[in-house]
């Protein structure tokens, strides 16, 4: 599977989570915090044409004259979502488009959103080609890695599976 911006985030979460997303096994559906998340970015991209954008394998939910703005529910994993804003950096870099990003995180009960500027460094792409091998290593197991009991684990979307 070619790598893209859910499984780069999800390889920060959890190397398992990443691995089962990758071979096909899909639980997002049931989520009730993946439903939410889908919401917010409809309710952004409502009526904006630079919104939602598909490049290749990825999506980009928008992008500006100066940056790529990734929008997320709540800034439960910040480091997940930067490493997978630089990759959506890296493939627009690819194409000669040169951006900043915006992470914007969108959570309930607080007044003012939090908001996050990452930028593509050379240093960035050489821990970018290094996390991309290490991901390929991982898919080539037979086997996804063993149950690890995280803080996140309760609200994954693979929960249900990996424990009931």
């Amino acid at each position: 599977m070619k790598i893209n911006g859910t499984l780069i985030n999800y390889y920060f979460h959890c190397k398992r989570q990443f691995w089962l997303h990758a071979n096909r096994i899909n639980m997002e559906y049931t989520n009730e915090d993946v439903k939410i998340g889908k919401v917010i970015h409809e309710l952004k991209a409502e009526g904006n044409k630079n919104a939602e954008i598909s490049i290749d394998n990825i999506k980009i939910d928008k992008i500006t004259k100066d940056y790529l703005v990734e929008i997320k529910k709540s800034d439960a994993d910040v480091e997940a979502v930067k490493w997978q804003v630089l990759f959506y950096l890296s493939i627009l870099k690819n194409k000669g488009i040169y951006r900043d990003g915006k992470i914007e995180f969108q959570e309930k009960n607080k007044q003012e959103k939090k908001v996050i500027y990452v930028s593509l460094t050379e240093e960035n792409e050489m821990k970018l080609k290094e996390l991309n091998l290490e991901m390929e290593k991982l898919l080539e197991k037979d086997m996804p890695p063993k149950v690890g009991k995280m803080k996140g684990c309760k609200k994954c979307a693979y929960y249900e599976y990996c424990y009931i």
